[in-house]
């Protein structure tokens, strides 16, 4: 049985009946990222360059997310029975540090010359649709003394759809070689409410997310709920 954190259950976009707005959910997430990295204290010569590179990674890697789709390539690198949303020691990666994220590629500020982030970076072996890659950025995010540096998704198979969403013929293959796997020892089988936030992402909706369109969760619902009805992860969780 897996072991899922309470906190990743609870959703928070609020009311459930909500409609998911992506554009508003970039928007804020923007101005969150912004803020953090780019504090008042800096000069404003400083943080006008900042922003500058900011839009750029913005532009390259899209939107701010608060937690990827378990699948990603950034944080596929996990135990199947512990499955990881967030850039970590789990993942692979060594040395992050004030670290936000985007839905292709994560800001990491480490004190020093983050020197641990490339090399962990270099022994990521990823799915061969992706890679991940890794630079120091030419600008001051965080704190004076820290190196930011920019960890890339590089999608190699397909092109994304436009607003960065992943297109349904990667998202539902990462999906399911990521669950398939489960029925070998699972003895429950978790809800979609459960799932939701692990296949879809944060922050989202009942039926997308900023990773995936509507279509593509939809389909992603669809495969996985054929695969609880088969039995294979055992009888359906309740509550």
């Amino acid at each position: 049985m897996r072991d899922f954190a309470l906190s990743r259950v609870i959703r928070k976009n609020g009311d459930p009946a909500m409609a998911f707005r992506s554009d508003e959910a970039a928007a804020s997430g923007y101005e969150k990222a912004k803020n953090y990295l780019i504090p008042r204290k800096f000069t404003l010569e400083q943080r006008e360059h900042s922003e500058r590179i900011l839009q750029d990674v913005l532009k390259s890697c899209g939107p701010p997310v608060d937690s990827y789709p378990s699948w990603h390539p950034l944080v596929a690198q996990h135990d199947g029975r512990q499955p990881e949303t967030y850039p970590n020691e789990r993942c692979g990666y060594r040395g992050l540090d004030h670290t936000r994220c985007f839905a292709h590629g994560f800001i990491t500020c480490p004190y020093g010359d983050g020197r641990d982030i490339i090399e962990s970076v270099g022994e990521i072996d990823c799915n061969p649709c992706a890679s991940v890659t890794a630079e120091v950025l030419d600008a001051v995010f965080y704190s004076e003394g820290t190196t930011p540096i920019l960890v890339r998704c590089e999608w190699m198979k397909e092109d994304l759809e436009p607003n960065h969403t992943i297109p349904k013929s990667l998202a539902v293959p990462l999906m399911l070689e990521q669950e398939l796997p489960v029925w070998r020892w699972a003895d429950r089988a978790e809800t979609w409410e459960t799932m939701r936030p692990y296949l879809l992402g944060e922050p989202h909706g009942n039926r997308s997310s900023l990773f995936v369109t509507q279509d593509t969760a939809l389909a992603m619902k669809k495969i996985y709920l054929a695969m609880v009805e088969t039995g294979m992860f055992g009888p359906l969780k309740s509550g």
